[in-house]
């Protein structure tokens, strides 16, 4: 397909200067650099989990270097589990 673009003279000498170096189009260099593009913004973002308290000062001093149940049971202490 065929189409017209307009891009800022001094970006089309660039572009024409690196075809030049590299041998190649700068219709190749534009191909190259939408498909970059497109493939960049259909990739997933990776998944970053939120940094959150909930009103607590962090590991209490009791806990520090307690076994995982020693935590789960005073998480569930006085709830009936």
């Amino acid at each position: 397909m065929k189409t017209t673009v307009e891009i800022p003279d001094s970006l089309f000498a660039q572009a024409k200067r690196l075809a030049s170096r590299e041998r190649t189009t700068v219709r190749a260099l534009i191909e190259e650099g939408l498909r970059r593009l497109i493939a960049e913004r259909k990739a997933p973002k990776p998944f970053k989990l939120r940094r959150v308290t909930f009103l607590g000062k962090g590991l209490q001093p009791r806990m520090a270097g307690a076994a995982w149940q020693q935590i789960r049971d005073a998480v569930y202490e006085g709830r009936g589990a």
